[in-house]
């Protein structure tokens, strides 16, 4: 007898949490491993959002609140959307759920029928794919690799669309690569899209602050402001403002979008926590400056390894234009062997030689529909990330080819 649901036979678990797993087991056994396999900010959150879910708690916000959200958070994000993107969005077009992977989740579960297919440009985030296929869509997984700045052009999105295109996702700046599509970028996407009106736009723009080299975020919503009738804006606090187990993300969208996922949200978790979104509430409102702060310090750590990486032979990490992972090359090292002479035929063995007899954490670059890469997360401390270089570096001092 199986207890598990056919659905799931093509679904896989995710590869960052993986790989964070196998880091703590080892560590569990007394090795003194560095896990950059999961991607979060190692900052406190801010003492007045902490604050301000305990003062919720206190004043008696314990109950359920409206599925899409209370309606104070709901105005909070609408003028966020209007002060930082220059987007006209009121309460009503807003939703609010227990983190932007849930708002994703609801919406693919409203729309996709079986056979749907959803654009999803190579390397992306790992869960994509697999929440896809978990609700009976296909992913389509066009490759954008470094000579494209890892960002989908014009023409591969055309030739990546069908008569059974649902969604496209755009996720900027990008996880695991960093790219960051500009608004030139986006209105060149939009035009493609103009002439394919079935084909839905979520655009994930949860790293949006997290920005380097001076760079200008772009909302897709403000690029291609035609195309607001079927473009979802994903959105949340849990990187900009360090906020990653308080599960909050938010969506603005077309109103039949919206409650379709207002159903699906009510019919499964029924609302978000109230002190969590009170929590939100105070870190939309509140002081801002945390925001620049921790930004500047993903940059310094960005160059940190950028530098630190161009020094070892046979791994290559174009700066990365924003978010806080490196996505590093490693074509140069695959055929190499190990000092127990296994040979390394691809970024999952990559990944797992440098976590097994280099002690550092990553996630290969394959759960991210893009090889030869690994990706590590560089939102931990200068002192960490030294030390994980130059295990790295060691590591990879350690190769040989074959004889």
């Amino acid at each position: 007898m199986s207890y598990v649901a056919a659905r799931l036979a093509a679904v896989n678990p995710s590869a960052s949490m993986a790989a964070s797993m196998a880091a703590k087991a080892l560590r569990a056994k007394g090795l003194d491993v560095i896990d950059l396999g999961l991607g979060e900010p190692d900052f406190p959150t801010p003492p007045h959002v902490a604050e301000a879910a305990r003062a919720a708690a206190l004043r008696g916000e314990t109950l359920y609140t409206q599925a899409a959200g209370t309606p104070a958070l709901r105005a909070a994000v609408a003028a966020k959307f209007r002060r930082e993107n220059g987007l006209d969005y009121g309460p009503e077009d807003i939703v609010v759920a227990n983190g932007a992977k849930q708002i994703i989740f609801n919406a693919l579960m409203a729309t996709l029928n079986d056979g749907d297919e959803a654009i999803l440009p190579a390397p992306y985030f790992v869960s994509y794919p697999e929440m896809v296929k978990l609700l009976g869509g296909v992913p389509v997984t066009p490759v954008c690799g470094g000579e494209s700045g890892f960002r989908l052009t014009p023409a591969a999105l055309e030739a990546a669309i069908t008569p059974k295109t649902k969604w496209l996702f755009l996720n900027t700046p990008g996880n695991p690569s960093g790219a960051v599509y500009s608004e030139a970028d986006l209105k060149a996407l939009g035009a493609v899209l103009a002439r394919h009106p079935q084909v839905l736009v979520l655009s994930d723009e949860i790293y949006e602050h997290i920005l380097f080299d001076g760079r200008a975020f772009t909302s897709f919503g403000k690029a291609c402001p035609e195309l607001r009738d079927r473009t979802l804006i994903v959105n949340g606090v849990a990187k900009a403002y360090a906020m990653t187990g308080w599960r909050i993300g938010y969506a603005a969208g077309p109103a039949p979008l919206l409650k379709a996922m207002n159903t699906v949200q009510s019919q499964s978790v029924t609302s978000v926590a109230a002190p969590m979104q009170a929590a939100a509430l105070a870190a939309l409102t509140g002081p801002q400056d945390c925001i620049a702060t921790f930004r500047d310090a993903f940059e310094r750590r960005r160059d940190l390894v950028v530098a630190g990486v161009a020094k070892i032979p046979g791994l290559s990490l174009p700066p990365p234009e924003g978010a806080f992972y490196a996505y590093i090359g490693c074509a140069g090292l695959i055929g190499k062997r190990t000092p127990k002479g296994e040979v390394l035929t691809d970024d999952t063995a990559m990944a797992s030689y440098l976590l097994n007899e280099g002690h550092v954490g990553s996630v290969p670059g394959a759960a991210y529909g893009l090889s030869p890469f690994f990706r590590i997360s560089t939102a931990t401390s200068d002192e960490v990330l030294t030390e994980a270089i130059a295990r790295i570096a060691r590591a990879v001092a350690a190769l040989e080819y074959p004889k």
